[in-house]
């Protein structure tokens, strides 16, 4: 278990100005916290792999698939913060950490435009409505126009941990210390403010919100979830998805730290020392919960949902029941991310800059390529039929998967 204290009262949902501890994942799952930063290059601790578990050897095995490598761009560092690209129908803008902002070609990864924005980025990037949006370590919120000239500069609560792409004229921005603040997509002026009590610690992460007709889903800290309307930010209900049990601050600890997903109907959130649990979209009615603790998060496609849980394994359960249909075991303790389903496969990164391809029907690996750039921490994103995944050192990948 690892821990340390934070000077600087923005960092870390729920966290107050006087001695309170940033939090690292426990039983060797450690994100990385502000001040908190690894010096351990070959096993950082942010990566999941700390502790007592060793990570997993690959094994060998026969391909039925190869990845492809389309092209390749590096476009900055990550830092500890979980910068994901926004990918829209002819572009990609990405990150880093020092504040470099840039477009790059879709087709080829070749640099458009770059600017120095003057922040420590820690949240973004997104868009949506002729906007590129990022946001900063001390609660600044920048928008730019598509040929990277600033449109608007908004401030937040404190750190932005997560901002989402616009939707209905509105941009909603996680801060840390646990807040949802929609923005006026226009001018950046606050529309909304979500804002619930938090526990004394925390799981510091970059979960966002899910977005479906007009409603964005959100988990929270003490395993909450909830639905709010974009428009107003009025709660349309609020559920619990896992409850804190132990007799310590720690071990109560069960916190929503990745995305919710929703289908047509329902809508999933997964709790770190918690469970799994689906409720019907419209109502938050319950349908069905399971004890599966996860800090990655997981993705919905056709009639399963697949998730990484907290030891490393890639699971699918049936979305309508929640009953495995497979499991696996063989990434254990190496940092995977979440999976991204595409076609015939799933998709998961580890510590080790390795890309491995599932079978979708049995969980079988069909493809494994390492990339270069250090671990990949952030989930594969969908793009041109095939996905562009990006590394901790800043390395940005087009892939096939055939």
């Amino acid at each position: 278990m690892n821990m340390c204290a934070c000077s600087d009262p923005s960092i870390g949902a729920g966290l107050k100005a006087h001695n309170k501890l940033c939090l690292g994942l426990l039983l060797g799952l450690l994100f990385a916290l502000g001040g908190c930063a690894s010096t351990d290059e070959s096993i950082p601790d942010w990566a999941g792999v700390k502790g007592d578990a060793e990570p997993a050897k690959l094994v060998g095995f026969s391909e039925t698939a190869r990845f492809e490598v389309r092209w390749h761009n590096n476009v900055g560092d990550l830092g500890a913060d979980l910068l994901q690209p926004a990918v829209t129908k002819d572009a990609i803008y990405s990150a880093s950490v020092k504040g470099s902002l840039m477009r790059l070609d879709h087709a080829t990864g070749k640099q458009v435009w770059r600017i120095q924005t003057g922040l420590i980025i820690s949240g973004g990037v997104a868009s949506g409505d002729g906007l590129v949006l990022i946001g900063g370590d001390k609660g600044d919120v920048l928008a730019y126009d598509e040929a990277g000239k600033l449109r608007w500069k908004s401030l937040v609560s404190s750190e932005v941990l997560n901002v989402s792409p616009v939707v209905d004229g509105v941009v909603m921005v996680r801060s840390g210390d646990g807040r949802i603040a929609g923005l006026n997509a226009a001018d950046g002026k606050r529309v909304w403010m979500y804002e619930r009590s938090t526990p004394a610690l925390v799981v510091r992460s970059h979960a966002g919100v899910t977005i479906q007709r007009g409603v964005a889903y959100a988990g929270f800290a003490g395993g909450k979830l909830a639905a709010i309307s974009i428009k107003d930010g009025e709660v349309l209900w609020e559920a619990q998805v896992s409850q804190p049990r132990g007799n310590t601050e720690l071990e109560r600890i069960s916190d929503i730290t990745s995305d919710p997903v929703v289908d047509d109907e329902q809508v999933c959130a997964i709790a770190f020392q918690g469970r799994i649990a689906c409720f019907d979209a419209a109502q938050g009615s319950p349908l069905w919960n399971r004890d599966i603790s996860s800090d990655k998060g997981m993705m919905v496609l056709r009639k399963y949902l697949y998730l990484s849980d907290v030891s490393g394994s890639v699971i699918a359960l049936d979305k309508t029941t929640g009953s495995t249909t497979w499991k696996n075991g063989q990434l254990l303790s190496r940092g995977i991310t979440a999976p991204h389903a595409l076609e015939n496969f799933v998709v998961v990164g580890d510590f080790e800059g390795y890309l491995h391809g599932l079978n979708r029907e049995d969980g079988n690996f069909a493809a494994r390529i390492k990339l270069d750039g250090g671990a990949i921490v952030a989930t594969p994103l969908e793009m041109d039929g095939g996905l562009l995944v990006q590394t901790r050192g800043g390395d940005l990948y087009s892939l096939s998967i055939k």
